[in-house]
């Protein structure tokens, strides 16, 4: 009898790394998932640990990892991925992408094992090209206050193409563009959950600048197939996988009051330094080679999301006890 295919899942716990461990666990893989835990939650895996087909190793990737046995894929999807995680910690979101990418990158060398690495729209800084193709090289702020996420995802992709052209491993970038649905931390810092979290709330719901500046918002299973499709192709990337239908902050707040029946005003405060005015994805790449494109609209996947956060207001206190316990070590390592 042929085995399962092994697939390690860094940042395994997180948002989007536990729905990766359910895709690939219900596709009849076995499953490692690899996680520190720092902005991850045993919460968003705890259904997986009675399963023979998964296994889960807290570990921080920056440090070297070996794993017995074979590994077929490797999914570097470690790091803090807010404003309030990477601000609250640039060394780890550095190391994680340099040393992590580095030592993921080894791992797949040894296995053999084909290698797809999570980057992010942010290598497009804040874009001066409208949509964003992944021929844009981007307009980012190295030393800004989003530099230490923007460059760790630009040199985890740096490394990752290196150990494509010198050791001829089979890997995949994916430029992953704003990304919503259930598990996402309630005060993660981001505009989905931070508006959803004040409207469950009856609070004002917070605009940076006029609310003219753009997103495009993905819903979470959409980005999960696409990613899956990358995986399995024949292309190497960068390939942009996200939703090109493009709001205002001001238009998706007033989306966010409506679909809650909530009566929340919008307040405005300044826009935080180098934000990003516009950010939609070109997918042409992905809708031509991977035959995959959105299908979810914003409607549908917000009432859903709204749906799991007013069931799960207080799932964010295990994880925040866990940061609390790892931060000291975290922040100066």
């Amino acid at each position: 009898m042929s085995r399962k295919k092994v697939v390690v899942i860094t940042g395994g716990a997180g948002f989007l790394g536990s729905h990766l461990c359910d895709r690939f666990i219900e596709d009849g893989n076995r499953v490692i998932c690899i996680d520190n835990l720092i902005t991850g939650s045993m919460k968003n895996i705890s259904h997986l640990m009675g399963n023979k087909d998964f296994e889960f190793i807290k570990h921080d990737i920056s440090r070297e990892v070996q794993l017995a046995g074979p590994v077929d894929y490797i999914l570097h999807f470690a790091s803090p991925a807010s404003p309030v995680d990477y601000l609250n910690y640039p060394i780890p979101t550095l190391k994680v992408g340099s040393l992590g990418a580095h030592n993921t990158l080894g791992l797949a060398k040894l296995k053999k094992a084909t290698y797809l690495v999570a980057s992010t729209s942010e290598v497009y800084g804040d874009p001066q090209v409208h949509p964003q193709k992944e021929t844009y090289w981007g307009h980012v702020n190295p030393v800004g206050p989003r530099g230490v996420y923007d460059e760790a995802k630009r040199f985890s992709e740096a490394i990752t193409m290196a150990y494509r052209t010198y050791h001829k491993i089979n890997t995949k970038i994916v430029r992953i563009f704003n990304t919503y649905g259930p598990r996402m931390r309630i005060k993660d810092g981001r505009v989905v959950p931070n508006f959803i979290y004040q409207v469950l709330h009856g609070e004002p719901l917070t605009v940076y600048g006029n609310g003219k500046q753009t997103r495009s918002f993905c819903f979470y299973s959409d980005l999960i197939e696409g990613i899956v499709r990358l995986l399995y192709s024949e292309l190497s990337g960068p390939v942009n996988i996200g939703n090109p239908d493009e709001f205002t902050i001001l238009e998706f707040a007033r989306m966010v009051i409506a679909a809650s029946g909530s009566k929340s005003k919008i307040v405005f405060k300044p826009l935080p330094k180098d934000d990003p005015k516009q950010r939609r994805p070109h997918i042409g790449l992905a809708r031509k080679h991977l035959k995959w494109s959105p299908k979810v609209k914003l409607a549908e996947g917000l009432g859903i999301t709204m749906d799991w956060f007013s069931r799960n207001l207080d799932r964010d206190k295990e994880s925040a006890a866990i940061r609390e316990a790892v931060e000291q070590v975290a922040l100066v390592s």
